[in-house]
């Protein structure tokens, strides 16, 4: 096998396992660990891969992951607050439907331990922090792998929206995302997850400081659609007030 074919059958590997040790590399290939190296490094040097301790991986993967992992970072203390304010808003028993962003994942972790709960959402990280509990049943709505984004989306998961209904919606979406199902369709005031009925009605929106008084390409919901807002005590004071004119509740997490 010359140089340029097993480097590209490494590519190709990689990319099905996400990441290779150099040990399982040498393994598939019969070749020394020198050799291997000498390949993996020639990949990095042109933006295919990127090296690991011990390895490599998909240079797109850990890309994806590094970005992912920065927004849960961002403000985490003032998403936290705000999480934990917002979960007290969920009682027992009540059916929620949680949007995708990292505020609403710091929320999913808060509704663990809540009895009797159904979640409904799109995102892969909240129905994988709720999974385990045996107190809550998760429904993960069916759609389109986002590229940028651990979430689904598109016309199967607007058609799957459209036969649930949820007491409670929660919105934590980033003001640059595309346009969607506007907020008011996202939640439902049924107690129950239905099989018939459209969605519509009690959406908390859930953002910290620094996502507010800025204006977005898309508009995804109308303030009147809103049950309220819960923001952290970053958010600028003449901001709120303008928002509480407009007849909007807002709730502070201090």
């Amino acid at each position: 096998m010359s140089q340029e074919t097993r480097q590209k059958a490494l590519c190709e590997l990689i990319a099905r396992c996400g990441e290779c040790s150099i040990e399982e590399l040498v393994e598939q290939f019969a070749v020394s660990g020198m050799t291997i190296r000498r390949d993996l490094q020639a990949l990095a040097d042109r933006g295919k891969v990127i090296r690991t301790h011990g390895g490599a991986a998909m240079a797109e993967r850990v890309s994806f992951e590094f970005e992912f992992l920065s927004r849960v970072r961002e403000h985490q203390a003032a998403k936290e607050a705000i999480a934990a304010t917002a979960a007290a808003q969920v009682n027992d028993g009540e059916s929620v439907i949680l949007d995708s962003g990292t505020t609403t994942l710091e929320l999913a972790k808060r509704l663990r331990g809540k009895r009797g709960l159904t979640v409904i959402t799109s995102s892969l990280p909240n129905a994988a922090q709720l999974q385990f509990d045996q107190q809550i049943e998760v429904l993960l709505l069916g759609g389109r792998l986002r590229p940028s984004s651990p979430d689904l989306a598109g016309a199967l998961t607007e058609a799957n929206l459209e036969t649930l209904r949820g007491r409670r919606g929660v919105s934590g979406r980033r003001r640059h995302r595309p346009p969607g199902r506007r907020l008011s369709r996202i939640a439902g005031v049924g107690p129950h997850v239905d099989e018939d009925g459209l969605l519509g009605g009690r959406v908390f929106v859930v953002a910290d400081g620094s996502k507010l008084g800025k204006t977005a390409l898309w508009r995804f919901g109308r303030l009147t659609d809103w049950a309220a807002l819960v923001t952290d005590a970053t958010a600028d004071r003449a901001v709120l007030a303008s928002l509480k004119k407009a007849g909007v509740r807002v709730i502070r997490a201090d």
